[in-house]
């Protein structure tokens, strides 16, 4: 039977815990965030149950006993997993829908985003533009809990979230069905404002200590800066991807106009 409990002061997350269970979750279509195993955890159910990990495309961690225990006191079997609050969508088929119906689809993809007030302001942002999806890679990413989901005033229940277990392979795929990749990077020679963002485009934001990821630099259509006249280096993430996102709702608008 599975087992869940509720901790608001650790990581407000529902979690289910042992081996069995984690895997009856999992087969059952729950929407599992993330594993955690006890580092060298042995056997043949372990093994079973990294198969099934690694075939659902989820982000599994190896972590000492200690971090388990502290999650749960209960029987965990060295396998801890959180739920994630919210229910993930393909972006595959959120591009072919929205062609489907005539509509010129629009992705925000998030390279590294770790700051759950920052995921969840740009999440509310991209929301509030009209965006199709939030684009997000399965590890290194802001977990998606109730401080994302506030930071977000619900936006995050509201846009469909993706999850890449293999982004830039995900982001090679929304170029090959049409979609400009554009990353927005101050090492761009491209201004912003010189930039046609009113086609089908997905807008690559990365975050503030590791920019973008050069592969993903390399990969894609168009790379572009924010004009900064002032002395401060560059703008907090989700600030720029407000400024991103808008501009790109403005050239829409006027197009239409």
């Amino acid at each position: 039977m599975e087992k869940f409990t509720r901790n608001k002061k650790k990581d407000d997350q529902d979690i289910v815990w042992g081996i069995r269970p984690v895997m009856e979750a999992i087969e059952a279509g729950k929407t599992v965030d993330r594993v955690l195993i006890r580092k060298q955890l042995r056997g043949a159910l372990v093994n079973e149950l990294i198969a099934l990990i690694k075939d659902k495309g989820i982000h599994r961690q190896y972590v000492p006993e200690s971090r388990l225990n502290f999650l749960t006191r209960k029987n965990h079997q060295g396998v801890v997993a959180f739920m994630s609050p919210i229910e993930y969508h393909d972006i595959s088929e959120i591009v072919d829908r929205a062609f489907q119906e005539g509509r010129t689809p629009r992705i925000v993809a998030l390279d590294g985003i770790t700051d759950v007030r920052n995921l969840g302001a740009i999440a509310r942002t991209a929301e509030c533009a009209g965006m199709d999806a939030v684009l997000i890679p399965a590890k290194g990413s802001a977990q998606i809990n109730a401080d994302t989901i506030k930071a977000s005033a619900g936006a995050m229940m509201r846009i469909p979230v993706c999850k890449a277990s293999h982004f830039i392979k995900e982001l090679e795929q929304l170029k090959s069905s049409g979609l400009s990749i554009v990353s927005c990077t101050e090492k761009a020679e491209s201004n912003l404002y010189a930039s046609n963002l009113s086609g089908p485009i997905c807008i690559v934001m990365g975050s503030e200590d590791m920019g973008i990821q050069p592969s993903v630099l390399e990969m894609s259509n168009e790379r572009v800066r924010i004009p900064m006249s002032g002395q401060t280096a560059s703008l907090n993430v989700s600030v720029s991807a407000g400024v991103v996102i808008y501009e790109m709702v403005r050239q829409i608008t006027e197009s239409v106009g």
